[in-house]
């Protein structure tokens, strides 16, 4: 079975699954406790800590544990704004965010905030010149995605850093959860305040999320309960995902220069082989500076994806529709529509997402399933006309 959905998940490395299960059996204890155990289970999650740091070129005391990205994304964007509501009400992201994103500024609104949901292009890019138009006195903390989940648009991020310095009561906020280890992220030069990433993403194990919190800053905690991370975690930290999380993120990193170009070569070679199927249209750019190495999206007009994504299980390779966070749901993709596709277009969306694992080969079988899979569906498609 070829696995087409790493943008739902992972495999993890074999590496980092041994690592989780050795500092689970060794080291158990609390590491909030004072005594020996609790110590050493403290020195490896500042260990870890270090490690992320030493990657991204920052100090370790900037970053926080978490359960995943979604909770990453909660802390970010709530924490700022409750924090720094007396500076100002208004926020701004764009309307393709991750759900944990928009339903958090959803929420936000319902507290009274005000939100901008900047629009964007066919290819799913927001425009500076928006952006910098919708900034007010109000104006507090700016969120936009590094990487759409849905369709990989790539978000002029440096960019977007260069303006907001221009406004030094802004934070800056980036869902990084679908680049780190596929794109180069920077954030001192990019001038990121907070940045979320996920392990599960870039083959660590699943429950375990990172946010950076530039050093100085200070977030309103979402839950109380204890003085971890910083005073804006509480709760026991899961000592052995924490482990195992920064040595996927190290390994995904010193490779991803390797599989970024190798992704990129094979993203090309089915957006070559899908452009022989007339009734599949794809989604995004094939430009690929505009979009990330390891996402193709793609729609049939007219057909429900989750017919496509079982008949294409029945011939051996898994893919997903949309986020796994909204894949059952049976509305038109939010991404898609904000994107102008028509609603038959938005509902009929399929995600291929691959990683360093895959090969030409892979993708030639899957581009054979795909045409395969569409020529079962045609006269479906004509009994419905």
């Amino acid at each position: 079975m070829l696995y087409f959905d790493h943008c739902a998940s992972t495999p993890p490395y074999h590496e980092v699954v041994d690592t989780f299960a050795e500092v689970m059996k060794a080291h158990y204890a609390n590491p909030s406790s004072i005594h020996q155990a609790g110590a050493e289970a403290d020195k490896l999650i500042a260990r870890s800590r270090s490690l992320l740091a030493e990657q991204f070129g920052v100090k370790a005391e900037g970053w926080l544990f978490t359960s995943g990205g979604t909770e990453s994304n909660n802390l970010a964007l709530k924490g700022a704004a409750r924090q720094f509501r007396s500076r100002g009400n208004h926020l701004i992201t764009s309307q393709i965010e991750h759900a944990s994103v928009n339903d958090a500024f959803r929420q936000l609104e319902q507290e009274g905030f005000r939100v901008t949901y900047l629009p964007v292009s066919a290819t799913g890019h927001v425009d500076l010149k928006q952006l910098q138009a919708a900034i007010t006195e109000e104006t507090t903390l700016v969120s936009i995605m590094h990487v759409n989940n849905e369709v990989g648009s790539i978000q002029p991020i440096e960019q977007i850093g260069r303006l907001l310095s221009q406004f030094p009561r802004i934070l800056f906020h980036v869902d990084a959860v679908q680049s780190i280890g596929k794109l180069p992220v920077k954030l001192k030069e990019w001038r990121i305040d907070l940045l979320s990433g996920s392990a599960h993403k870039l083959r660590g194990p699943k429950g375990v999320g990172y946010l950076y919190v530039r050093e100085g800053l200070q977030l309103q905690p979402l839950q109380s309960g204890g003085t971890q991370e910083r005073g804006m975690r509480a709760g026991t930290q899961n000592v052995p995902g924490i482990v195992a999380s920064a040595k996927a993120l190290r390994m995904s990193m010193q490779a991803e220069e390797k599989n970024r170009s190798r992704m990129y070569e094979l993203r090309e070679r089915l957006i070559e082989k899908v452009a022989r199927i007339p009734e599949l249209k794809l989604n995004g750019s094939a430009d690929a500076a505009l979009m990330a190495p390891h996402i193709v999206h793609f729609s049939y007009p007219g057909m429900k994806p989750e017919v496509i994504v079982h008949m294409l299980e029945q011939h051996g390779a898994i893919v997903s529709t949309k986020s796994a966070c909204s894949s059952k749901d049976n509305k038109p993709s939010r991404i898609l529509l904000a994107m102008g596709a028509s609603p038959g277009h938005a509902s009929g969306g399929i995600r291929i997402s691959f990683g360093d694992e895959h090969t030409a080969q892979d993708i030639d079988k899957l581009a054979d399933m795909l045409s395969q899979t569409v020529a079962q569906l045609k006269p479906l498609e004509r009994s419905k006309t």
